[in-house]
């Protein structure tokens, strides 16, 4: 089974959403429809900027943690290595 972290963001670019998932195109498409309640509801996150691929669930998490303590800058700097036009990156999954 592949596992996925992923950042999610907005159209104003106000916020970002890191996420782990071992179904992207699933829980993308529940965030872009807005079927979960929380934070990615309330801030309309739901344009994937970037995600990761991962064999093994441990270190999936271990990543998401570790992108989750990094500064916004940093973040944007990974955003922009994959995904230099910030396109939303759903449709490609």
């Amino acid at each position: 089974m592949q596992y996925y972290i992923y950042i999610l963001g907005n159209s104003s670019n106000s916020s970002l959403y890191i996420g782990v998932t071992n179904n992207l195109q699933k829980r993308i498409y529940e965030h872009k429809h807005k079927v979960i309640e929380g934070f990615t509801k309330k801030y309309n996150l739901n344009q994937l900027l970037y995600y990761e691929t991962y064999e093994d669930i441990e270190n999936a998490i271990i990543r998401e943690k570790q992108l989750k303590k990094w500064s916004r800058n940093k973040k944007e700097e990974l955003i922009k290595q994959m995904n230099p036009e910030r396109e939303d990156l759903y449709c490609s999954t």
